[in-house]
């Protein structure tokens, strides 16, 4: 299998990106890697050039760009060639840092979406107090959405969910303000009847309060709602750590207290980091495409890889289309 990746894209592009992938190549020695940006600023970081290939590009979309507008006129963006790289079948899946907007119009308009799906969803999986983890869709790609793509939102990410994550039988939960079957807003209630009436293991309405505690494995809401609480809970998270630095370090005695449970808050930090799940699957397109966190690191991005080849081994995208082609 080849991934191609945006070599541009991202706060710590090309250096955390290039590294990332030559030490994925040296773990997945049945992936290769097409890295698309320039060549000149690649090349310092590319300890290891096997399985590994460059696409020369010094085009690239800027996080400040309009995404529509950027990938219709920035033809050469490595962003927009990785992408071409995937549609025109050179590569399987793709892997960008980059402008997210940018990455879900080349994902939608360059390699198209799965026949039946009507509108794509943008998931990560975010970390619970477990380590378990949940997968949340979607949390921007749509900023409405009808009953009809919940419901499709629920069916791909409890797809991924077994295929990918290794949950058996994953519940499904609908993000709303109540748990109570007649609570929410027309969408959430027309939304709760169609999942329910679906061959999935429906739990029920969950509240936001409650998605750290890992109420379900894969959580559906609308983009608006969705990437409300997604900034919700990073914002929240970031906040409460540096509460607990300042505190930490404010006097001799809990500085002290603080080289002795250093190791135990870095654990815990890394259990908190979504990245270490890999990147946000933009569900509902022809082959995978994934976003890493704009500000991925080496390991962040290795994760994605990692997320980006379970996904082409088990096949998600067949078992989504053989899936949706069953429901109609």
């Amino acid at each position: 299998m080849r991934i191609a990746i945006d070599a541009m894209g991202g706060d710590n592009a090309p250096d955390e990106i290039v590294k990332g992938v030559v030490e994925a190549a040296g773990v997945f020695p049945d992936v290769s890697f097409t890295l698309v940006g320039d060549e000149k600023r690649i090349l310092p970081f590319l300890s290891n050039k096997e399985r590994i290939e460059i696409i020369h590009t010094e085009e690239v979309i800027e996080a400040t760009d309009e995404p529509v507008r950027a990938v219709r006129r920035k033809k050469n963006a490595s962003l927009v060639l990785m992408a071409k790289e995937v549609s025109e079948g050179r590569a399987d899946a793709c892997i960008s840092a980059g402008n997210t907007g940018a990455l879900m119009t080349a994902g939608l308009f360059v390699v198209g979406r799965i026949d039946g799906i009507e509108r794509p969803a943008l998931a990560p999986t975010l970390p619970t107090i477990n380590g378990d983890g949940f997968l949340f869709l979607d949390v921007g790609a749509n900023a409405d959405a009808k009953p009809e793509h919940l419901l499709q939102y629920a069916l791909m990410g409890s797809i991924y969910a077994e295929k990918v994550r290794g949950v058996a039988n994953p519940r499904v939960g609908l993000l709303n303000v109540g748990t109570e079957e007649k609570k929410g807003n027309e969408l959430t209630k027309a939304a709760y009847q169609l999942i329910s009436e679906a061959n999935l293991n429906f739990v029920g309405n969950v509240e936001a309060r409650d998605l750290l505690d890992g109420v379900a494995d894969v959580v559906v809401t609308d983009g608006f709602t969705g990437n409300v609480t997604l900034k919700t809970i990073e914002g929240t998270a970031m906040g409460l750590f540096s509460m607990l630095k300042t505190t930490l370090t404010s006097s001799v005695t809990t500085k002290l207290a603080a080289a002795v449970l250093k190791p135990k808050l870095s654990g815990l930090k890394k259990m908190m980091d979504y990245s270490e799940y890999g990147g946000a699957a933009l569900f509902g397109l022809k082959a995978p495409v994934v976003k890493a966190h704009g500000s991925s690191n080496s390991t962040a991005m290795f994760h994605a890889i990692r997320q980006t080849r379970d996904m082409l081994s088990n096949n998600m995208i067949e078992t989504i289309s053989s899936a949706v082609t069953q429901k109609e």
